[in-house]
């Protein structure tokens, strides 16, 4: 059968009807959603931050020329020192006191239960301030301390004056109150690890320590990490406590030459200040690591590092800059 003049029309010549629409459409730019209010917010927000920069700057009160001249001070520093001492060796003695009365906690042996319940009950209902002057003037309720048979003869005896110098307290009282509130830090992680890793665990026939060990802390440490840490920030502030027990610490330091040199009391607080900032911000920047570590295998894909942040913007910037130049 043939076919008319011009009734054959090749596939190649043959126009699509989706041509001419999809290519209006790619030449069109995509317009943001316009947000007037999120820009006001913004405005208002940045006017005033740059007021209280420029309080804090031009404010004659502060002082920052004595700032600078106190902020890197021997004094400073030692006091400096003798806080980091402080934390870091409260800090690891509070994570462990806390792991034991958690494992109390979750014990089968409910005389465990009772006393752990009940350490974390009283240090976390008494004042951190009221635990170090106790333990200032233990010497006095307590000569001599010993170990031995109950109501019985005792095996060794020591002088508890001798033994209880000014750092030893503070550790020991900054310690015994951490570990009530890690307690409950490490109680709540473990419990978080679901109950399918337990029983698996429980089925290959792992020993229970091994299964803490090598199985469920592991997991726990997801949900411990940012909850420590929080305590981890209030403790290095706490430290700030033990100047009540005759420690010149970062705090205390600050307080004995403010009492020496009572012009200078604003900047020596701002030294403190800053020096707490400081001590703070890199405790969370080793934070965001830690974390970033343990969610290996709980999300598909880990979260950027700042330094992966500020490459990626960089980069949106760039491309940004190429499309507004190229329209």
């Amino acid at each position: 059968m043939s076919e008319p003049p011009g009734a054959a029309v090749s596939l190649a010549e043959a126009p699509t009807s989706t041509d001419t629409p999809s290519r209006q459409l790619s030449a069109q730019r995509v317009q943001p959603l316009r947000r007037p209010g999120r820009w006001i917010v913004t405005a208002v927000v940045l006017v005033l931050v740059a007021q209280i920069l420029h309080g804090l700057v031009t404010n004659p009160f502060y002082q920052w020329d004595r700032f600078r001249y106190w902020f890197l001070r021997p004094t400073v520093l030692d006091g400096l020192l003798v806080t980091l001492e402080v934390a870091a060796f409260s800090a690891v003695l509070g994570l462990l006191g806390g792991i034991l009365l958690a494992l109390g906690r979750l014990s089968g042996s409910p005389v465990l239960r009772a006393v752990s319940w009940t350490y974390t009950w009283l240090f976390r209902s008494i004042p951190l301030i009221v635990v170090l002057i106790f333990l200032y003037n233990f010497s006095a309720l307590y000569k001599t301390l010993s170990l031995g048979v109950p109501f019985g003869p005792a095996f060794v005896s020591f002088d508890e004056s001798k033994l209880a110098t000014d750092m030893t307290i503070a550790v020991i009282g900054l310690s015994l109150n951490e570990a009530a509130y890690a307690a409950e830090v490490v109680r709540g992680g473990v419990l978080s690890v679901d109950q399918g890793q337990h029983e698996a665990a429980a089925a290959l026939g792992l020993p229970r320590g091994y299964q803490f060990r090598r199985i469920v802390f592991p997991q726990a440490l997801r949900s411990i990490t940012p909850n420590y840490v929080n305590q981890l920030i209030g403790l290095i502030k706490s430290t700030s406590l033990v100047f009540y027990v005759s420690l010149l610490d970062l705090f205390g330091s600050v307080q004995s030459m403010g009492n020496t040199y009572p012009g200078d009391i604003v900047p020596l607080l701002m030294v403190a200040t800053v020096w707490y900032l400081i001590l703070t911000s890199a405790v969370s920047v080793v934070q965001f690591y830690v974390e970033r570590y343990y969610a290996r295998g709980a999300t598909r894909s880990l979260p950027p590092t700042p330094l992966q942040q500020a490459r990626a913007a960089l980069a949106e910037l760039r491309a940004r800059l190429r499309r507004e130049a190229a329209v």
